[in-house]
Order: structure tokens, then sequence, then C-alpha cells
């Protein structure tokens, strides 16, 4: 187009042009940009938890994921049901795996994590009880409003690409002794841009030197294999 317009330029010498005349770029117009919103900080502590099916050659399974939001450590398991029982086990499991304190953790309304509307005389929810135990507080997502718990939807797409969705397991043993070693592979090995370029497991060490209150254990005496 431009060579139709000025055709004795070349596109170098459009280019400086366009430049000393100040027009090389169009200017913003005022209010035409939003301010970045910047996510909140949270300390370390602050988990994600979800529930996603797989299957092996035996029959289907449940995958329970928890990744942290600051420290981005991921722990998963699996059942063969996604009733509140589990989900439960699992929250003391995760209390258990992590070498520090948590402080939230982050569910959708499923009946696993929560009594529903219709549920207005049961009794206080077992998983809800284990938070209380703990000092942990529980928040919900908002009702259609999926996104809100995105951090751990990304990391059961993740673990499902590296596990499910590229080999075949012949029954849950093999699952299970795959998927131990993926996440040990993550926790361990991954180092995250977001991260600046440590891995969540170094990242927790770096912080046990930093705020040493909010560890239960000295974590650099865990490593390697908290899955296992």
């Amino acid at each position: 187009m431009w060579k139709r317009i000025i055709p004795h330029l070349t596109r170098s010498s459009l280019h400086r042009c366009l430049q000393r005349h100040g027009i090389f770029r169009l200017p913003d117009v005022e209010g035409d940009k939003e301010p970045k919103k910047k996510f909140k900080s949270y300390p370390i502590g602050y988990f994600h938890i979800d529930i996603a099916e797989v299957q092996t050659a035996e029959g289907k399974l449940y995958l329970f994921v928890a990744i942290d939001r600051t420290s981005k450590f991921a722990f998963a398991e699996l059942y063969t049901k996604a009733g509140k029982m589990n989900a439960t086990q699992f929250l003391r499991n995760l209390i258990a795996a992590v070498p520090y304190i948590i402080h939230t953790v982050l569910t959708d309304n499923g009946i696993q994590f929560t009594n529903q509307v219709r549920h207005k005389y049961a009794f206080h929810h077992i998983f809800d009880r284990v938070c209380d135990e703990n000092g942990i507080e529980h928040s919900l997502t908002k009702l259609k409003h999926p996104w809100t718990n995105g951090q751990v939807e990304r990391m059961n797409r993740t673990i499902k690409e590296a596990t499910v969705k590229r080999f075949h397991y012949d029954d849950h043993a093999q699952l299970q002794k795959h998927l131990a070693n993926f996440i040990d592979a993550y926790n361990f090995g991954r180092r995250l841009k977001m991260l600046k370029g440590l891995t969540p497991y170094e990242f927790i060490c770096k912080q046990w030197t930093a705020e040493p209150k909010r560890f239960r254990l000295n974590p650099i005496h865990q490593m390697p294999g908290l899955n296992t």
C-alpha cells in the first residue's frame, strides 16, 4: 500500500520519515487504556483445591489437586470416589505434607466441600470442621464464576496432559506412580518464571529464611519427595 502512495521511498526511509514527523505511532486516546489491575498478593499457605476425572484401563478415578497461590507448590492424590470423606482426607493429607501453615483454602461449591442451600438442617460440613480444627479459612468461589479457581484448573490440565492424555495405563497403580513422579519433578525441578526462576520448593526454602514463623517444619529436612 505504502509503495503505491510514496513509490520513491524505501521501507527504512519511510520509517525515519514517520518518526521525524511524530506520526510513527498513533497517539494514545485519553482514557483508552485502563491501568492494569494488580493481583492481591498473599503469604504462602493459600491453597486452591479442585477435583477432576481421569481414566485408566481399570476404570475411573478422581484426581484431587491443590496448588499454593504464592509458592505454586502442588499436591495431588487419586481416589475411587469424590465424596466429602475423601475430600476431607485429601485436606488432612495436604496439611501433613506441607511444611508451612495453611491459612486459607479455596474450593468450589460442590457437595464434597460445603453444604448446599437445600441442606439448611445439616450438621456442619466435615470439610469445614477440619478447616476449623486447623485454623484454616475456607473460601468458596462465587457461583457461576469458575475462573476464580483458575490456578488449580490449569494445574489439573497440566497434570492430565502429562499423564492420561499422553500415556495408556493398564491399572490405577501405574497412574498413581507416574502422578507421584510428575508432582515431585514439578515441585523440585520445574523452574517457574513467576517465581523468578526458582522451583516451587526452592521458593519455599527461601520463605523459610525470611518468615520462619509461618512454618511448622524446616522445609530443607523434607527434600526430596513429599508425595512418595
